[in-house]
Order: C-alpha cells, then sequence, then structure tokens
C-alpha cells in the first residue's frame, strides 16, 4: 500500500509542512542480510561431494562445511513448476504452472502465467529496501511472450528484479546463448575461442551488479537469484574441466551408485536401513489399456553393453561433471568477492536444484538431440566420431539415463516423476555465517514451497496482504527456520506433487505414489489407478510396496491427494496424448501468414514466432542493392549448425545452405555472379510427394533469371530445440554453416538489404509427436 501524505498544504509553501516518507525509496533495516539464491538445474540428489557423488565442487562443499545439508528436501520433478515455487512461497499449480511453461492448457492451474496474487520475493524485498538482480535461467513466461513484441510483463524486470542478464527459455546452448540484458536481447561478449562460456558470463554480470550498487550504497542489502544453466542440456564444458574425469566414471552407472551409496551411509546422508533402488522397477509393467512402459524412460545394463557404448557413455557422464564442477568454480568467484568485501558473513546462502537428474537422454544418450527430436536414431558409429569433441560448440549433447539413475543414488527414475525420489528428492544447502555456527546435516522434510517463507521469517519481513493493488494468496510454504539452529526442529508434515499424470502425497513420515509413466501420453484413468505406499523413515528410496499391508492407511493418504488437490487448484490432471497436447489452442500475437516480412537490423526473431517453412514449400527473396566492387555474406539465416538454412554472397556467387540437423550441408550454388546494382536474390523450394522427410528442388534466382538448383531433404521438426532464430543481414552465435565469408557475424558488406520476404504455400505438416517430446526434453 502507498504511504500517506502526512505534512500540510497552504498556499505558501513557507507555511506548508512536507513530508518526504511517500517519497523516499524503501530502506531495509540496519544489518539486514544479503540472501545468494543459487538454482542448479537438472543436478541430481547424488551428483555433488555433500551427497556422496564424485562430481568435485569445492565450493558447493565450502559453503556446506560452513552451513547444513539439508538430506529430506523436495522439488516438483520441473523445472518451471518448481522455480515457480523458489520464488514465490506457493505450490506451482497455484502460480499456473502445473507443467512447463510450453505446456500451458489455459487453466488455472497450467496457464504459464504466475498471478499477480503471487508476488515473487524480488517484489517483496524490491520495495522493503533490498536490491534485487537475476543472472541466468528464467523459465517462467509463456513461449508467445519471449520476444520483442510481447507484453514482457512476466519478464524477470517485470517480476520484481532490477536487473536481469539471462535466457528466458528453458534451455540455451551454453556456448553461443539467447541473451537478454534486463529487457532486450544481446549478443555474447565474446565467443568460445575466445574463451566465452555461459557460466563465467552470468557471474561476471553478477558480480556487477552488486559492485555497482555498493559503490553508490554499501549498506543496502542485496537479494541475488543466481540460477545456472548448468547441468541443464546441453552439456557444454570446457574440454579441460571434463578432462579432470577421464576414468572416474568408467565403472559403469551401477558400480556408480554402489560407491556413492556407502559414501552417502558414511556421511549420514541416508538413515539406517536405506536400500538401493533396483534398475527398471517398472519395465515389465503395463498401462490399463496394455501399453508397455516406455522404453525411452528404461536404462540398459552396463554389463551387455559393447566397448565403444561403455567408452561413450562413460565421456559423457565425464562431460557433465566438468559442466558441474566449472559451474562450481564460477560460484567460487562469488564467494570469493562477497568475502573479500566483507559481505560474505551477513549473507543467507540458499543453493538447490530444480528437479532430480535429466533422464531426456534415453537410454543411448546423445551428441545432437536435435536429430531425436527430428525422428533421426543416434547411432553408436555416428555418435562415436563425436567422442573427442563432447562437449564442445561441435555437440549437442545428453548423456543417457543410465547416469540420470546413477545420479540421483539410491532413488529410482528421474527428473519429471512426482511420485518418486528420483524426480523430486534434491540437494538443498544453507549457510548463514553470522547467524549458523555449526555444521552439520538436517533431515527435516522440506519442500521447495517453504524457502520463500524461511528467507522472509530470517529478514523479518512479513508477506504483504496487498502488492501493487493485488490481493495476495497466502504463502502456502511453511518455514524451516527453527532447524538453522535446531536439528530437532518438526519438518513439514504435508506436501501434494502432481505432473505430467503422476501423482504423490507426503504425510507424516508416509508417502503415496501412483503408478503411471511420467509423458505426454501417462496412462489416465485417474479414478482407479494403482497407488504404491512407502515408509519414507526406514525406506527412503522407496523400494518396499507397502499398499497391500497397510490398505487404511494407503486410503487415507489417496483421499488427502484429492483434498490438497483441490485447495490448490491441482486440477484438471494432464491426460492427453502429445498431439492434443500440441494442438492446445493457446495465445498468440499474430496470426500464421502466407508472407513474412523481415528487416536488416532487428534483432533475432525466435523460432516459435519466426515463420514455419517446416515440410512445405517456401521462397526467400532478398531484395538489394550491390555496391559496384561486389558484396558478401549473409542474407538471412535461421537456425544452427544442429540444423538451419541460409542464403548468402560468397565469391561474388549467390549461395544457399540447408543444413540437415547438423548431418550434412546441401549446397546450391549461383552459375553467375550477382550484379551490381538494384536487384531481387531468391531461393525456392518447391516441395515434392508426401514422404517424410520432405524432399523437393531448391531453385536459386538472380531477378527472374534462374541460376541453379539441386534436389535437397529437409527435417520435418524444428531447427533447434531452443533459440537459435531467424537474422536478416548476419547470423548471430552459431552459425548455419562454417562457408561464410569472413568473420562472425558474417555481417552483409558491399551493398544494402532492403527487406527479405519469405512467402510460404500450403499448410505445414508438423510431427506433433516430435514436436512435443523436444518441448518436455528441453526443460
Amino acid at each position: 500500500m502507498s504511504v500517506p501524505f502526512k505534512g500540510t498544504v497552504n498556499i505558501d509553501i513557507k507555511d506548508s509542512t512536507p513530508d518526504w516518507a511517500p517519497y523516499s525509496q524503501p530502506v531495509a533495516p540496519d544489518g539486514a542480510p544479503n540472501v545468494l539464491y543459487v538454482v542448479l538445474d537438472d543436478v541430481g540428489f547424488s551428483a555433488m561431494e555433500p551427497y556422496g557423488g564424485l562430481i568435485q565442487t569445492p565450493n558447493i562443499k565450502r559453503i556446506a562445511d560452513n552451513g547444513l545439508t539439508y538430506t529430506n528436501f523436495h522439488t516438483t520433478a520441473l523445472c518451471s513448476p518448481t522455480r515457480s515455487c523458489l520464488l514465490t512461497g506457493r505450490n506451482h499449480t497455484t502460480n499456473g504452472m502445473a507443467c512447463i511453461s510450453e505446456a500451458s492448457s489455459g487453466f488455472p492451474n497450467a496457464n504459464g502465467h504466475i498471478p499477480m496474487e503471487c508476488a515473487t520475493a524480488a517484489e517483496v524485498l524490491g520495495e522493503r529496501g533490498w536490491n534485487t538482480f537475476m543472472v541466468g535461467k528464467w523459465h517462467l513466461c509463456a513461449e508467445d511472450e519471449e520476444n520483442l513484441a510481447s507484453i514482457r510483463q512476466q519478464w524477470p524486470v517485470g517480476r520484481g528484479f532490477e536487473r536481469f542478464y539471462g535466457f528466458l527459455g528453458a534451455e540455451t546452448n551454453q556456448w553461443y546463448p539467447d541473451l537478454v540484458y534486463d529487457n532486450h536481447p544481446v549478443d555474447q561478449p565474446k565467443t568460445p575461442e575466445q574463451g566465452y562460456h555461459f557460466s563465467a558470463d552470468i557471474t561476471d554480470k553478477a558480480i556487477s551488479f552488486i559492485r555497482d550498487a555498493k559503490a553508490v550504497a554499501p549498506d543496502k542489502p542485496f537479494f541475488l537469484y543466481y540460477s545456472f544453466g548448468a547441468g541443464h542440456a546441453p552439456h557444454h564444458a570446457p574440454k579441460q574441466w571434463a578432462d579432470k574425469y577421464k576414468g572416474t566414471f568408467d565403472m559403469g552407472y551401477e558400480a556408480y551408485r554402489e560407491l556413492v551409496f556407502e559414501n552417502q551411509k558414511k556421511l549420514g546422508i541416508l538413515p539406517d536401513g536405506a536400500e538401493l533402488s533396483p534398475i527398471n522397477p517398472y519395465g515389465d509393467l503395463t498401462g490399463p489399456e496394455g501399453q508397455p512402459w516406455p522404453e525411452q524412460d528404461s536404462v540398459r545394463p552396463w554389463a551387455p553393453l559393447s566397448a565403444e557404448e561403455k567408452k561413450l557413455f562413460a565421456r559423457m557422464a565425464e562431460v557433465y561433471a566438468g559442466f558441474v564442477s566449472h559451474a562450481d568454480a564460477q560460484l567460487g568467484r562469488m564467494l570469493d568477492y562477497l568475502q573479500e568485501s566483507g559481505q560474505l558473513e551477513n549473507t543467507l546462502i540458499v543453493l538447490v536444484s530444480d528437479n532430480g537428474a535429466s533422464g531426456e537422454g534415453g537410454p543411448n544418450g546423445s551428441v545432437n538431440e536435435n536429430k531425436f527430436f527430428n525422428g533421426i536414431p543416434d547411432t553408436i558409429e555416428a555418435n562415436i566420431k563425436y567422442l573427442d569433441v563432447l562437449g564442445s560448440p561441435l555437440t549437442y549433447n545428453h548423456y543417457p539415463t543410465g547416469w540420470a539413475w546413477a545420479f540421483n543414488t539410491p532413488f529410482k527414475l528421474w527428473k519429471r516423476y512426482a511420485s518418486y525420489q528420483g524426480g523430486t528428492a534434491d540437494p538443498m544447502i544453507v549457510s548463514w555465517p553470522k547467524q549458523i555456527t555449526k555444521a552439520g546435516v538436517r533431515r527435516q522434510y522440506t519442500h521447495a514451497v517453504d524457502i520463500v517463507p524461511t528467507i522472509y521469517d530470517c529478514l523479518g519481513v512479513e508477506m504483504p496482504d496487498v502488492y501493487r493493488g493485488a490481493t495476495q494468496i497466502p504463502l502456502e510454504g511453511e518455514s524451516f527456520a527453527a532447524s538453522l539452529h535446531d536439528e530437532k526442529a518438526q519438518g513439514k508434515q504435508t506436501q501434494f506433487y502432481s505432473m505430467l499424470g503422476t501423482r504423490g502425497i507426503y504425510h507424516d513420515g508416509w508417502k503415496a505414489a501412483s503408478v503411471s509413466p511420467a509423458s505426454p501420453d501417462a496412462w489416465g484413468e485417474f479414478a482407479t489407478q494403482r497407488w504404491e505406499l512407502f515408509s519414507t523413515e526406514t525406506d527412503p528410496s522407496e523400494c518396499h510396496d507397502l499398499a497391500g499391508q497397510y490398505p487404511g492407511k494407503l486410503a487415507e493418504l489417496v483421499a488427502l491427494w484429492w483434498s490438497e488437490a483441490g485447495k490448490y487448484q491441482a486440477l484438471p490432471l494432464e491426460s492427453r496424448n502429445a498431439v492434443q497436447i500440441l494442438l492446445t489452442e493457446r495465445p498468440q500475437l499474430a496470426k500464421p501468414r502466407d508472407r513474412y516480412v523481415y528487416y536488416p537490423g532487428c534483432e533475432e526473431v525466435p523460432e516459435s514466432v519466426a515463420v514455419n517453412i517446416r515440410n512445405r514449400s517456401y521462397a526467400i527473396s532478398a531484395q538489394v542493392t550491390i555496391g559496384t566492387a561486389g558484396a558478401a555474406g549473409v542474407l538471412f539465416a535461421h537456425g544452427c549448425r544442429f540444423g538451419g538454412h541460409a542464403l548468402y554472397i560468397k565469391d561474388g556467387k549467390l549461395k544457399y545452405d540447408y543444413n540437415y540437423v547438423g548431418e550434412f550441408d546441401q549446397y546450391v550454388e549461383s552459375s553467375k555472379p550477382v550484379p551490381a546494382g538494384d536487384c531481387v536474390l531468391s531461393a525456392s523450394f518447391e516441395k515434392s510427394g508426401t514422404a517424410m522427410p520432405t524432399e523437393g528442388m531448391l531453385s536459386l534466382y538472380i531477378n527472374q533469371e534462374k541460376v541453379g538448383e539441386a534436389k535437397i531433404k529437409t527435417q520435418p521438426a524444428k531447427f533447434s530445440l531452443s533459440g537459435e532464430g531467424l537474422n536478416v543481414g548476419l547470423d548471430r552465435a552459431e552459425p548455419v554453416t562454417g562457408d561464410y565469408p569472413g568473420d562472425s557475424p558474417w555481417a552483409f558488406t558491399g551493398g544494402t538489404i532492403h527487406k527479405v520476404t519469405v512467402d510460404v504455400a500450403g499448410d505445414p505438416w508438423v510431427d506433433l509427436e516430435k514436436e512435443v517430446q523436444a518441448a518436455f526434453a528441453r526443460d
């Protein structure tokens, strides 16, 4: 609420009394702490040192050694939903994030927009005297709002952060990220060859944000949401960091689990009696209509793998480990800065991961995920060729499900499964040197929704009843601040879970879990769906189903789930297939049209709102004026090295390249040079037949004259899982082809581009199942 004016106003200012209270900036209480909120991505329960893992994270261990390691912390099992909880203190369904923002369904529980009635911590703390900064991954706005024509109300700066530097979507290339600075896109400051990596870049910006504010107001505290892309796919790591782990994972994921399990018992991470969950616990299960358990959510035993498969899979784990360790080193730079500047002592640090380790790599992993989502199978023969460059800009890689299972030791399954610990049990470490003087382990049951209430509790902040005119939904999490000083403090008693047709409920040491794959094609039949029952205190890895032994307890918990679901607007539950999800009518800023016009100098157009040429005829026409000395460079480019197409001039000739999913380039070159003066340079694709992938003739034209042609094959799905949109006059970041003349960003020179027009004919044929699989994999 606004502060009322309490001065007096008379005709003459000399007879009036001023009151500056309504006009002054908010000031935090003296001695108020900073908050450093570190969020890792897809880092499972047992990947890192403090939880018994073999991935070296000395700086995260440094936080744990001076703080508290929570062993019973939980998330929602997917990214957007968890992150909404982490920032608001309300359940994901209350936040409109029942699933990832790309899978919104238009209901209160799943619309992809956090309501203003659920103010974020940045909004609340910013109005109480904290500077609010964010760097890294956001993933909390609908896909139709991730562009420069959108309202941007759900961008970070629209939800309380004074400064932002990172990416808006689910994932990004760590070498060539889709960067947004505050409210506008920017190019990265240097190339990978010059030492660029996203984790280092966001750390540089985070430190600069703090320094800039402290130079003016050294006593003003900050709230920094420090959200890494690590370790979400693509697993991109500097080679020297991956090489640190050579041989570490040669034992295979089953042996890794056994070793880590022993470490966890020694560290006190697990209670006595805990067991290792089995491989593929639901592999033989079938759905109500005889549906098999999805092969994509299975693990291949290590022993029968070929020598080449073992070599490749082990290297995939090495790269992932290097990725996480490299991020840890950047966190170390942040901690060093805070210590050197005298700020670390009074900084409340909360470090978490947003869900369990990711199983989106499938049983075989991938060196280029975009191949899978275009229906093109990975083969060991093709992938082994990339062994020495895994994690580099040449790959878009993800490890196989075996490592997801291993990095979630001792639990079963992985990300997406709200029913089981593999999806929801995650690391949480809390440190506050000024207040927490004795390090230790905490076993209280906690959830992502509980962190914001705890931060408010520690800072002495009360959640307002009204924020900027919006009556606030009360906080739904519970503060665990008492556990910071009392290892026997009571933990949370009840928490419900719901994700992609899977459900779970925790209550007073018991857990009920529905049985279904966590996929767009979940088995449904919710009224009659089978549930399992576990005693979490004696069986934290959920190995022993007690439903038959305690039917009354199970019925009690299932009824409680329905009650909680009604309380937190969890309905309707997701039971549609992949095609139905993708065909959901969602808001769009502009209707699809037959002609799209783009101009040079415009920012990159995201693929989600760019012209769709998939599986249809199209024509690209550039109206240009060529100088007398000739011209060179990119006229039009859409996509990247993992799939895309480009029209450009090289050595005086007009050229077109269709890069087919990164597998091969299909070049067409003009038979004569491009003339000086005004002209129209075109590439026209005429689709032939209905077979997939679509093939046809690509013809080049200078004005009305055909100057080249060749038969090409086009890819059925998107050019990239996320990012790498459409550009005119240059090709930002990662190029479609290595054939461009000049240097990055391969700008057009020697003439003027007036506009580029893309005409499309007929309805595009889209492989809907692949499209929706891509959406969930990039979360």
